[in-house]
């Protein structure tokens, strides 16, 4: 029997949806959805809330410069969407 995949809880502070790991008290990513899609800035956090990543999307689509962060928060690799 496969083992149910539980949602992240998330919620919505000044427009911008933060999404939780599975702990319920860290966050794992927040940015604004709008019309169902991620748009504009977005952040991802690791469990012990360094952040990990942090990018741009339009319309659902990434696009621009993405930042990956090593262990301690510092930038450490940019790609081009």
């Amino acid at each position: 029997m496969a083992k149910a995949i539980t949602p992240k809880k998330s919620e919505v502070i000044n427009g911008e949806t933060i999404k939780y790991h599975a702990n319920g008290k860290t966050i794992w990513s927040k940015g604004k959805i709008i019309d169902g899609k991620p748009d504009g800035y977005w952040e991802w956090y690791r469990i012990d809330g360094t952040i990990k990543r942090s990018g741009q999307f339009e319309r659902g689509a990434p696009v621009g410069e993405w930042t990956t962060y090593d262990e301690k928060g510092k930038p450490y690799k940019v790609t081009n969407r």
